[in-house]
């Protein structure tokens, strides 16, 4: 259905490969929703890293021959949706609904997911359609709601539609969206100044782990951009050695 819409009547060209999409959109309450780490061709994997929490994410295969094509449906969160203004209280944020999706998949590492269709409707899921989801162990169908904020999943009702004006069939009614994708980017960040070093001399935060980049393209330019800052730092001692 992807290759249809994206490639037309080119699709199946063997030369093309799976096709992929990126897609965005301002909700009326403020928020924003976009897709995230599109994966043609691929499956939904676990990245639980503590016991009694469950995380789903997505790959692709070299050759992206799988069946379904899976991206992330992420909502913007600030530090005013956290519970307590702790420099953690993101960490917590995360493992708090990560331990609901743990309980609502039935306690054995099988992850909540409901059709659109009843998500849109408000709807626990009771059995799937054509679309079969890939996420191992299994999943438990359910609703959604019961593991994800209500601001979220206002966000998503007012966004998976319109996702679909953009590529029809996005929102195609059995198909499976699988909770929860909590690890987008670092919930903390590590307060640098502005030559890129932190309160402490010669410790310097780059990238996404330290709440600096959103991906790995951005987290290879923020780690260039530090770098530079190190080495221009270190350049006048380093001329008066040579000298």
């Amino acid at each position: 259905m992807i290759d249809k819409v994206q490639y037309g009547e080119y699709a199946g060209n063997k030369r093309l490969g799976a096709a992929d999409y990126k897609l965005s959109y301002h909700c009326s309450n403020g928020r924003s929703a976009y897709t995230f780490c599109m994966c043609p061709g691929g499956v939904v994997v676990g990245a639980a890293s503590e016991e009694g929490y469950l995380v789903t994410n997505g790959m692709s295969e070299y050759k992206r021959d799988k069946e379904n094509a899976n991206s992330a449906l992420l909502v913007g969160i600030y530090p005013e949706d956290f519970e307590s203004d702790h420099p953690l209280a993101g960490v917590e944020f995360q493992r708090k609904w990560e331990k609901k999706a743990f309980e609502i998949g039935g306690y054995n590492y099988h992850a909540p997911a409901q059709l659109v269709k009843d998500f849109l409707n408000d709807k626990p899921s009771k059995k799937l359609g054509k679309v079969k989801p890939t996420y191992l162990p299994g999943i438990t169908l359910t609703d959604l709601k019961e593991c994800l904020p209500d601001f979220v999943i206002d966000t998503l009702k007012e966004a998976i539609p319109a996702f679909d004006k953009k590529l029809k069939g996005f929102a195609m009614s059995d198909a499976v969206m699988t909770g929860v994708e909590t690890r987008s980017s670092s919930p903390i960040r590590i307060k640098r100044n502005e030559n890129y070093e932190s309160n402490i001399s010669g410790i310097y935060p780059i990238g996404e782990g330290a709440g600096y980049a959103g991906g790995i393209v951005s987290a290879a330019v923020d780690g260039i951009k530090g770098a530079e800052m190190i080495a221009s730092k270190y350049a006048p001692f380093i001329k008066k050695i040579k000298e």
